[in-house]
């Protein structure tokens, strides 16, 4: 791996930008150097104190779909050996990324984030929404290629009379489109996202690749790699989610004269 640059990987852009490429371990392009996000994500969470809950849990993988999260007893999630509280869905997909193992492929997935407790008015109105600086934190975890807040995506083929936040005749919003946050500010009911991570891409499958000469060479990477990370970004899509809502809180608190 020394002499090419792996398919998926960073090799050729870091070798690029910096001359130079760590090829023990991908360098700061692994996920090992998450484990500092995931402290720091702690101490983030006591932070923003028991009043707000920060949680995440996949919601697909390997092409299976998990029952709406609406739905979900978040409390089985720990007896998922892939993180998603639906256990149906848990044992279709922990066999068919075995399968894919087996094959010496991979898979991607889609982590379902929920935030509670966070009250109106955190996030700034035009270039600091909230939903922005949570997307620039999520984006920033490795492997993430997408993320979207409420129905996301979804609503852009709906009406706007579908897709608004309206009350009903007793005064209470039941729906939440917007996934929590209107105008880049937090509106007090919860935070909702999605976040697509990408197959994983060191795979045992021969593929071509190209070395710093411009040659194609064929290639097949050996060893402990995973056939599915979501399950393991779990705990940093928790992290970045938390860190950047404590800036928001603490924000919020110097604006209003509450520190």
């Amino acid at each position: 791996m020394a002499d090419v640059f792996r398919p998926g990987h960073a090799d050729a852009t870091y070798q690029t930008k910096y001359g130079i490429r760590d090829v023990r371990g991908g360098g700061r392009s692994s996920a090992r150097e998450t484990v500092a996000r995931v402290i720091a994500g702690a101490l983030a969470k006591q932070l923003l104190g028991p009043e707000v809950t920060v949680r995440a849990a996949v919601e697909r993988a390997a092409g299976i779909s998990a029952s709406d999260p609406t739905t979900w007893d978040w409390s089985l999630r720990e007896q998922s050996g892939v993180g998603c509280p639906d256990l149906v869905a848990s044992a279709a997909i922990e066999e068919e990324v075995a399968r894919r193992r087996g094959e010496g492929d991979s898979a991607g997935g889609v982590v379902y984030l929920e935030v509670l407790g966070v009250p109106a008015g955190w996030g700034e109105p035009v270039f600091d929404k909230l939903h922005a600086v949570l997307g620039h934190a999520l984006l920033s975890i490795n492997a993430v290629k997408g993320v979207e807040f409420g129905d996301g995506f979804a609503g852009a083929d709906l009406r706007g009379s579908q897709h608004n936040d309206a009350p009903d005749a007793d005064g209470v919003v039941r729906q939440n489109r917007e996934g929590g946050i209107t105008g880049g500010i937090s509106n007090g009911r919860p935070i909702t996202a999605r976040i697509a991570f990408k197959p994983v891409s060191s795979i045992a499958l021969s593929q071509n690749a190209l070395n710093a000469e411009g040659e194609v060479k064929n290639l097949s990477i050996s060893g402990r790699h995973d056939a599915l990370v979501v399950p393991r970004a779990l705990p940093i899509v928790e992290a970045m989610a938390a860190l950047t809502l404590a800036d928001a809180m603490l924000a919020q608190r110097i604006q209003s004269h509450q520190l």
